[in-house]
Order: C-alpha cells, then sequence, then structure tokens
C-alpha cells in the first residue's frame, strides 16, 4: 500500500497537510475528493495521483485549467518526492510517500513516463529516473547546521498587535519565497541530475529578499 504527504503551499487551505493518504488520492473543488480545495479555477475532479508498480502517477482529469508539474504543463506524470503541483491557483507540495514496493524504473516506451503539452503537441520528456528519495534538505527530519534541532519555534505570548506583526512579517516572506518557487521550471534536458531554472526577475526578488532579512536579523540584534 503506498501512501503520500501533500502540503498546501498556497491558496485558500494554505498550510494545510494532508498526511498519509493511501492512494488513490483525488484532487479538485468536490468534498468528496482527498485533497478538496476551494478555489473556482480548480475542476470538480481536478487530478488523481494513483500507485502503478511501485511509481507514484499522477493524471490530469481533463480540468479546464489544467495541472503544472515543476513548471510544466503536463497530462501525466511520474512524481517524486519535492515535485511542486500547481492547480488552478493552488500550489501543493509532495512531501513524503511511503511504499511496500519497490519503485521501478521506467523501461523506453513506458506510456507512464512525462507527458508534457507544448503548443498542443504532446512531447515525451527523456526522464527515465524514479526514486522515493529521503525528505526534503531544511526539513525537520533533516536538521540544518544552524538549527540542529529542526525549525526555530515562534515566540511565545505575543500581544495581539505582536501577533499581527509576526502574521505580516511571515506573509511577506512567503510570498516572496513562493515567487521562486511558482516560476521555477524543471530542465529536463540536464545531464546533472535534477535541475530547477528561475527566470532572473525572481532570482533578483530573492536576493533583494535576502538583503531585507539581513536587515532584520542586525535590527533585532541592536542594542536599541
Amino acid at each position: 500500500m503506498t501512501s503520500v504527504t501533500i502540503r498546501v503551499l498556497e491558496g485558500m487551505e494554505q498550510g494545510r497537510v494532508y498526511s498519509r493518504l493511501k492512494l488513490p488520492v483525488t484532487i479538485g473543488r468536490e468534498e468528496e475528493n482527498s485533497v478538496q480545495l476551494n478555489d473556482d479555477h480548480i475542476s470538480r475532479f481536478h487530478a488523481k495521483i494513483q500507485d502503478h508498480s511501485g511509481r507514484v502517477i499522477l493524471t490530469d482529469l481533463g480540468s479546464t485549467n489544467g495541472t503544472k508539474v515543476n513548471g510544466h504543463w503536463i497530462q501525466v506524470r511520474i512524481l517524486q518526492i519535492g515535485d511542486v503541483i500547481s492547480v488552478g491557483r493552488c500550489v501543493l507540495l509532495l512531501s513524503e510517500c511511503q511504499s511496500d514496493k519497490i519503485a521501478v524504473t521506467p523501461e523506453e516506451g513506458d506510456p507512464f513516463r512525462t507527458a508534457y503539452v507544448k503548443g498542443g503537441a504532446t512531447v515525451e520528456d527523456d526522464s527515465k529516473h524514479l526514486d522515493f528519495v529521503d525528505p526534503l534538505p531544511g526539513s525537520a527530519q533533516e536538521p540544518s547546521a544552524l538549527f540542529p534541532n529542526g525549525r526555530p519555534e515562534l515566540p511565545s505570548k505575543l500581544s495581539s498587535l505582536q501577533q499581527v506583526q509576526m502574521s505580516d512579517l511571515l506573509s511577506y516572506l512567503h510570498e516572496r519565497v513562493g515567487v521562486v518557487i511558482k516560476q521555477a521550471v524543471e530542465n529536463d534536458e540536464s545531464e546533472n541530475g535534477r535541475v530547477v531554472q528561475i527566470e532572473w526577475e525572481a532570482w533578483s526578488k530573492q536576493i533583494a529578499l535576502m538583503s531585507d532579512l539581513s536587515e532584520y536579523i542586525k535590527s533585532l540584534h541592536s542594542p536599541e
């Protein structure tokens, strides 16, 4: 039995985690879906995630506005941990996958190789590799060198005003990081493993964000 964990990065359900959903899983607006998303740009039954011989397959169910994985429009796609799925105005992350089967490397001509939609024509991806990999770098399961015990906790006992200020600050950071995630496109022609490319404008905003964060940190450490 294969299960997946999906995190909502953008949308009305932002921050929600659908933990260890047993496949098959459907995504859409209707209550009958395993992942119900409140977005009128999403079809009633938009997409489906299912198991096929130990592989996790995402299929667009003929939705009105389509489905993207890592910046590519897709009809069907073999998913890997860390893939970013865009449906309507929602952005989802496949953050965990557990399976009692062994992941299989697709053979030549496998119908479940990625199919992209480009200019009205369907073309196959050259990628044949699939692994159920370890948790994402920087997650709570893999602490960073700066925070060996995982991500730091939010401050407690904040006043109402401080809660609003903290919420505004985190929302600002979330929005700025989201620009990069939503504009990034996986380079399927790379010979150096999985490579993601972003536009220079998005990269510039990320550099500006680092500058803003540096100022925040400096001001918080100031005696005044």
